[in-house]
């Protein structure tokens, strides 16, 4: 029998870390839509990244992506979000909009441009001193087009040697989290494609190196929780960036396309002993149709409600079940557990934390959605730049 108490418990020191960029305007690649309200900075950011904290009690830090969240005075920014109840969280790098990063960018072939991004990199710690941020976190759209264009092996002694220059200026208490993913936009080669070659290099780096899972980096039908159990089970799982997608990465509202997938990986997160540990728990949607903050808070929500499904498997029946070869068995007890609307539940924690049952609600009634409308008029709204 799973023990209520302990559930509630656990559900209760759940945090998800939210992305600065989701509350500015984004998008796919054809069309980023301006929305009424947006941000205009990195501070007006944090100020709706407050709300969701406010009203879901578990988005207790902010990721923010550099250049994009660029500002003189990082200290300040760190102080500013401890004001509005909310830390600065992973430091984000963008090695990937400059023009000299056409073909790559710490595995280009030229030096030169392999100097500027790892030099970006290194700036990235630096901001991370200041902020008081743990984790660096790396995404790399470096890969190759056409066969020939570039040698396969040299790019990846190029990539190794960029990331052990940056992994050796991390300080104590800081982590590289290396993330994957197996195309786009290269369509031939990507340097950093899946797990295997995330892991393989995270290893050689050493323990601050980890491997990030994006749940929307992977080719259609793979078993991303098997990825998560295998990471967890080599002590190598860094953290998520949780999203959704159909066919690509669609950066879409987590639990959005496949929920029954979010609870499996959040099983395995269980099973594993990644919940509650050093696993980084945020989210990466940026699509561009809804409206901002209530999604950002839906999906948090959504990780929630997966999590606590996976917190409500019985354990001992299901080993019991998997010992004796019942199949059948074995698979009710994941189901029972996946089919719990465990809605009710979630509501009595937060009004246990002295939070309204309907996080979604109670930001509607709040009325910042019409005052940032009101208030935002006139400047450049944040966006990522496409």
């Amino acid at each position: 029998m799973t023990d209520l108490a302990a559930v509630k418990a656990a559900l209760r020191t759940q945090a998800v870390e939210t992305p600065s960029w989701a509350y500015g305007n984004s998008g796919t690649r054809f069309k980023v839509f301006a929305q009424p309200g947006v941000p205009r900075s990195p501070r007006e950011k944090l100020a709706d990244a407050a709300k969701v904290h406010e009203f879901t009690g578990v988005a207790p830090t902010v990721a923010l992506h550099i250049p994009w969240d660029a500002v003189e005075d990082y200290a300040a920014l760190a102080a500013f979000a401890e004001k509005q109840g909310v830390r600065l969280g992973a430091v984000n790098s963008n090695t990937f909009q400059d023009d000299d990063y056409r073909l790559g960018s710490i595995c280009h072939p030229d030096a030169r441009v392999r100097r500027k991004a790892v030099d970006h990199l290194l700036a990235c710690v630096d901001i991370m001193d200041a902020t008081g941020s743990r984790d660096l976190k790396l995404w790399f759209a470096d890969g190759t087009n056409y066969p020939g264009q570039d040698d396969i092996h040299a790019r990846q002694d190029r990539l190794a040697e960029g990331l052990a220059e940056v992994y050796a200026r991390l300080g104590d208490g800081q982590r590289m989290l290396l993330e994957y993913k197996f195309f786009e936009p290269a369509f031939y080669t990507t340097d950093v494609p899946d797990w295997g070659t995330a892991y393989a290099h995270c290893l050689k780096l050493g323990p601050k190196a980890q491997v990030v899972v994006d749940t929307g980096h992977h080719a259609p039908g793979t078993n991303i929780e098997f990825i998560v159990a295998t990471l967890l089970r080599e002590g190598k799982l860094g953290g998520f960036d949780f999203n959704s997608r159909f066919y690509a990465d669609d950066d879409l509202m987590v639990g959005a396309a496949d929920p029954f997938q979010l609870f499996r990986i959040m099983y395995e997160v269980v099973r594993g002993g990644g919940f509650g540990s050093e696993v980084a728990f945020m989210l990466d949607q940026c699509h561009n149709i809804e409206a901002k903050i209530p999604a950002i808070i839906r999906s948090v929500m959504n990780v929630q409600e997966a999590t606590t499904k996976a917190l409500l498997v019985d354990r001992e029946a299901l080993a019991a079940a998997q010992a004796s070869g019942d199949v059948l068995g074995a698979n009710a007890v994941l189901m029972d557990a996946y089919n719990t609307d465990v809605r009710p539940l979630l509501r009595e924690v937060r009004e246990e934390m002295g939070l309204d049952g309907d996080p979604i609600a109670a930001y509607a009634r709040s009325g910042w959605a019409e005052r940032i409308v009101a208030e935002r008029v006139g400047g450049e709204q944040a966006g990522w730049g496409a």
